[in-house]
């Protein structure tokens, strides 16, 4: 794996005048990076990432191969949880991108926008442009959404979503050609489950069920991730300098009147050397949800006793960094499922692998172009009654910050219920449940799995450092004063997905369940546990550098609380220094993230662009 173009040296890089420096060559990264650099040939835009390319890597590019590269060494940071108290003491892994297009380049290619009241909380957090109505241009900038004509296709129920797509950006949606064998029972179930068809799911309303698009080039039958549709084609432009294997140490903070100023970065190249490269106008932190605050806090800017312990400076106190953290977590029921149905799993005997490979590099089709596409977002009135749901949920807010009333009353308000996509449940054939008792299953068994993913999490965590500068992940799942909430939801959900599963004709290609078993699944409290058993992650996490608007125009200080940067994505107490990726969203979405990340992105461009006053050229 090596770089598309030719790249600087680690000293050259650093002896580059640059006018923006962007850490983290991800998702949002290359987009801001690549918008720079073409809006004005000089503007001389640098990009550092930790890890390399992987342009042609299979493990990347392979739709039906998605979630390998996870744990791979050369492609996934390999994060991992502290011991989580509401897990009884198990660590969660936390695959990240350690690769150029970051979490773009590993995840499930799943396409798709969350509720437009998910946006519009965003706004009504002193952030103006950043509800539903501000974001959808930017949305539509970012794809190029690929109108489905085939009669496959079209048998699966897909939406043409008129109006609401970009149609000429520079990331490839599509529907996928291939479905699994499940996928086709999957409307009919849903709907006989009184769970209606969305046509329209792209367009601020989520609810329902639906085949998912993916970020998928259908011309080629490939990943189309931000290294691909952003990077690659900018690769050859002189003002755009990319340094890979290089990880950035701290952002390097001048004060001046009284004032800290961002006026570069220092980095440690891949043979440890220590280099320091500077910005004339900003850095940029595009290191994702996890090593964004890390990077804030190792730069001076967080809580004084995180800082203090760490033995770092404390140069801006604010006591919301790395706080706030919200992330989707999952549980999957897992059932034995008619073994004559082709299955995803079958691509772990090597002789269908290597069928299958040849099916697909010879005309890209076959079981390496299909991935999980069979979704539906539930409003959590059709799971929970509306007194058991005002039982559970606490209906006084008074002493909550304005995130967390936003997120109550996501569950309070009639229109929150109804209208929003409380739950995800996606079911797809394979295994995916992290319980080790099922995987090697005895020949003749393959099995079917039905996701369930809580969306709006009450369960709140945090990201810092150590003492010893090292990065602590703490999601406090189903912890904390409102996070067995979480538990219950979950479980009332699990009813749903007992219904679901019940249903023709779904029902007709399940054998049995078995996990959890139907013992077990007759006991409220033994369902409780098996749900933290076997809880994961769903990759998704945000919130902890939220952006949370001044509401008064003043930048030096944060007037509503909770935020770390403003409606700009400017740093609070730092000039020049801005953080663009998921970590920004002050409250979680219904919805998988890559899409939102880019429509962030494209819209932090725009913004950076204007407060610079730079006219493209």
């Amino acid at each position: 794996m090596s770089s598309p173009e030719a790249q600087p040296t680690p000293s050259s890089f650093a002896k580059t005048a640059f006018d923006f420096l962007i850490v983290g060559g991800g998702t949002a990264g290359l987009v801001v990076a690549s918008r720079l650099a073409a809006a004005h040939v000089d503007l001389v835009v640098g990009v550092i990432e930790a890890g390399g390319t992987a342009i042609g890597d299979d493990l990347v590019d392979w739709p039906g191969i998605a979630g390998k590269a996870l744990g791979n060494d050369d492609l996934d940071w390999q994060f991992e949880t502290v011991p989580q108290d509401g897990l009884s003491g198990r660590v969660v892994p936390w695959g990240r991108g350690k690769v150029l297009g970051g979490s773009s380049a590993l995840n499930f290619m799943t396409w798709n926008r969350a509720a437009r009241g998910d946006y519009d909380d965003w706004e009504a957090l002193g952030n103006p442009g950043w509800g539903w109505d501000g974001l959808l241009p930017f949305f539509k900038k970012s794809e190029r959404f690929h109108i489905p004509t085939s009669p496959a296709q079209q048998a699966a129920r897909v939406a043409l979503h008129e109006g609401v797509v970009g149609l000429d950006g520079p990331v490839q949606a599509s529907y996928p050609s291939e479905y699994t064998a499940s996928h086709g029972l999957w409307h009919e179930t849903l709907n006989a489950a009184g769970i209606e068809t969305n046509d329209a799911h792209l367009a601020g309303s989520n609810i329902g069920c639906w085949t998912s698009a993916v970020s998928v080039d259908p011309k080629t039958a490939t990943r189309s991730y931000a290294a691909r549709a952003y990077y690659l084609p900018n690769a050859s432009q002189p003002n755009l300098k990319l340094l890979t294997y290089a990880q950035v140490q701290e952002v390097i903070l001048v004060e001046s009147n009284g004032k800290w100023e961002a006026k570069g970065v220092r980095f440690s190249d891949c043979d440890g050397v220590e280099h320091s490269a500077f910005a004339s106008k900003e850095v940029i932190l595009s290191a994702g949800s996890i090593q964004s605050p890390q990077l804030l806090e190792l730069s001076g800017i967080g809580r004084p006793d995180i800082l203090s312990a760490a033995g770092i400076a404390v140069k801006v106190e604010n006591p919301n960094v790395g706080e706030n953290l919200q992330d989707h977590m999952t549980t999957s029921v897992l059932f034995e499922v008619d073994p004559t149905l082709p299955n995803p799993d079958d691509l772990k005997d090597e002789a269908v692998l290597a069928k299958a490979t040849e099916q697909y590099t010879t005309s890209q089709t076959g079981p390496l172009t299909i991935l999980p596409v069979s979704m539906s977002y539930i409003p959590i009135s059709k799971f929970i009654p509306a007194e058991t749901v005002s039982s559970l949920i606490p209906q006084d807010t008074s002493t909550s910050n304005a995130i967390q009333t936003l997120h109550t009353k996501r569950f309070t308000t009639s229109t929150g219920q109804s209208s929003l996509g409380h739950m995800e449940f996606i079911f797809e054939l394979g295994n995916w449940s992290p319980d080790p008792a099922f995987s090697s299953p005895a020949s003749g068994t393959k099995y079917g799995s039905l996701l369930q993913i809580l969306q709006y999490p009450f369960s709140r965590g945090s990201i810092h450092i150590t003492p010893e500068r090292k990065i602590s992940i703490n999601p406090g799942y189903y912890s904390g004063p409102l996070g067995s909430l979480d538990v219950e939801i979950t479980l009332h959900a699990y009813r749903l997905a007992e219904k679901i599963c019940s249903t023709p004709p779904l029902s007709g290609i399940i054998r049995k369940q078995v996990s959890p078993s139907i013992e077990d699944s007759k006991d409220d409290d033994k369902l409780r546990e098996w749900i933290k058993q076997v809880m994961v992650t769903d990759w998704h996490p945000v919130g902890t550098c939220a952006m949370v608007g001044s509401r008064d125009g003043t930048k030096e200080e944060n007037k509503v609380g909770g935020g770390v940067v403003d409606e700009r994505l400017r740093v609070y107490g730092a000039k020049n220094l801005r953080v663009v990726d998921a970590s920004i969203m002050p409250i979680q979405i219904s919805a998988h993230l890559q899409a939102t990340v880019y429509a962030i992105a494209e819209k932090a461009a725009e913004l950076i662009l204007e407060d610079h006053g730079v006219a493209r050229a």
